[in-house]
């Protein structure tokens, strides 16, 4: 098995195990990574997951040795990306590549970044809500050397993170982009020690976890379908999305504030 899940209360830790290739992808982990992101989504119990790559690299990108080994184009179109293209319409989306990069999920998902997130890994780790890095990880359009585009997303979200001049620049060039740059153009929320970023990413899942989520969701599923829209169609959006979680969760929440809790903005009693 090439992809695990370790659960802790209402927080689920998606671990991708091919250290041996250093987390590239094939289609079974592809496959075995949607697998997990539509259980994480499904299950009423789970609020946070993170996406985390095991023996130090966070994803290769797609497993060129493993593309290599099917001998020609056809066999490469068979095996990788036959039925990964987008159907007409309003038709469901397939897998991407790289697996979830096309998934709509309703929850947050925060990726661990230790060692390489490159070229398919880093469209992998663009597509999470939040990213937090070790001071040695990496980002970088790597396939830019071999003639293979993005496929998952790079392009689309990579502009919306750190603008379009930016990102067509580390796009083109395909050149290194270092957690401390990442953190410095908005690539990243959060950069850690070696070795720590798992633990970062859990305690960031769990700072999230602790607070009623309908509202958490409704915000967030506004920050992501309001891109492109006018302000007054976003706050339209904005509030479709909120009336609801407002009518669950806010009179509740009202009612703790005024019998005490959280007064002069205190996180702790809530």
């Amino acid at each position: 098995m090439t992809v695990r899940i370790d659960k802790s209360d209402n927080v689920w830790v998606v671990i991708h195990n091919r250290p041996e290739a250093r987390n590239a992808m094939d289609p079974d982990s592809a496959d075995a990574l949607v697998e997990a992101f539509q259980a994480f989504d499904r299950d009423p119990t789970a609020s946070v997951a993170v996406l985390w790559g095991e023996g130090g690299a966070f994803c290769a990108g797609w497993d060129l040795k493993y593309a290599a080994r099917l001998g020609d184009r056809d066999s490469f179109d068979k095996d990788i990306v036959e039925d990964l293209g987008f159907g007409m319409g309003a038709a469901p989306s397939p897998r991407g590549p790289l697996g979830p990069t096309r998934m709509e999920l309703s929850k947050p998902v925060i990726a661990a970044v230790e060692g390489p997130a490159v070229a398919g890994g880093m469209e992998l780790a663009l597509w999470a809500d939040c990213r937090v890095m070790a001071e040695d990880a990496y980002f970088g359009v790597y396939c830019r050397r071999w003639g293979i585009p993005l496929l998952d997303g790079g392009s689309v979200r990579l502009p919306r993170l750190v603008g379009q001049g930016r990102a067509l620049e580390i796009i083109m060039t395909g050149r290194k982009v270092t957690a401390e740059e990442a953190l410095r153009i908005g690539l990243c929320e959060k950069v850690v020690a070696p070795g720590t970023a798992r633990a970062a990413a859990e305690e960031l899942a769990r700072e999230i976890a602790r607070f009623p989520q309908a509202a958490v969701r409704a915000d967030r599923q506004t920050v992501h379908e309001s891109y492109g829209l006018s302000v007054r169609e976003g706050m339209r959006r904005e509030w479709a999305n909120g009336i609801e979680a407002h009518h669950r969760e806010g009179a509740a929440g009202a009612g703790r504030f005024s019998d005490g809790l959280g007064r002069g903005g205190d996180f702790g009693k809530i």
